[in-house]
């Protein structure tokens, strides 16, 4: 006679369920999926060092333990840590709605004081050297333009005016947009990225995709709006994937990875003895 099934974790459909409560809320507020995929791990590491309490049953005491540990164990960043606590702090004042008193005594990580690394124009000459095609194009536009990394790939193609030699950088630091200036030297290049962009979206509408991720609550408004060619990005990934979110197979932007790979590489090759990266050339 086979023994009976071993009961289900009576804590397993809560934990599934606070989770899912945290990802609605998240989406609800438009965050980027950076930060729902971080805040979704800073809840479940801190749900696990407490031995995997509920939420509901700790409070201050219990956050101050946790972002401590991270300093004075971990080593993290100032940064890092500061993201945890926003993370936890979401969850008790917009997921749970509860008070949790003052976070006091926190004993935060020290900000390393550092001098900024800086390329000379002969480096950066040599860096952008070792490049071509679209990484070369990319670099430029950090360097010429003063994008950040994250700006430049997530460019579409209404945020380029060549003729006016500008570009719009939508939602940057501080959720702020900025007119910037572009090189009138990149004006042949851009426009052949222009060109490579139309065939490839054309081909997509022939196949049955052309789609493309809208901000915020535009693809409610504009239901159409993410087929249009003025809203896809201006660097185009190879392939097309499936949005996490949605589901939908639509052609997103280029993997940040691909140039900050390509410039460290570079940069090597250059014999640059600097801890060199696309910030660098910004």
């Amino acid at each position: 006679m086979n023994p009976p099934p071993h009961p289900p974790d009576p804590k397993l459909p809560e934990k599934q369920k606070l989770l899912d409560q945290v990802l609605e809320c998240i989406r609800v507020k438009n965050y980027s999926i950076r930060t729902e995929e971080a805040y979704i791990s800073w809840i479940k590491r801190f749900i696990l060092f407490h031995k995997k309490r509920h939420p509901s049953e700790m409070k201050a005491t219990e956050i101050r333990e946790f972002i401590n540990y991270l300093a004075n164990h971990d080593n993290v960043s100032p940064s890092t840590q500061n993201q945890a606590l926003n993370a936890i702090l979401f969850l008790y004042r917009d997921v749970l709605r509860t008070s949790i008193g003052i976070i006091d005594n926190i004993e935060w990580a020290k900000t390393p004081v550092r001098l900024p690394v800086v390329l000379t124009p002969t480096e950066v000459k040599a860096v952008l050297n070792q490049l071509k095609d679209t990484k070369l194009l990319m670099a430029n536009l950090l360097y010429g333009s003063g994008l950040r990394l994250m700006e430049c790939v997530r460019l579409r193609i209404k945020d380029l005016n060549l003729e006016n030699l500008q570009i719009i950088v939508r939602s940057g630091k501080g959720f702020k947009d900025r007119a910037t200036l572009l090189p009138k030297k990149l004006v042949p290049d851009l426009q052949k990225q222009f060109d490579f962009v139309k065939k490839l979206h054309d081909q997509d509408i022939q196949e049955g995709f052309g789609r493309v991720y809208l901000p915020n609550a535009l693809k409610k408004k504009y239901p159409n709006a993410n087929r249009e060619f003025a809203w896809q990005y201006f660097f185009p990934a190879q392939k097309l994937s499936r949005d996490p979110r949605s589901g939908t197979v639509q052609r997103h932007h280029t993997c940040e990875r691909n140039l900050q790979q390509a410039i460290k590489k570079a940069v090597r090759i250059s014999e640059i003895h600097k801890p060199a990266s696309c910030h660098t050339l910004r």
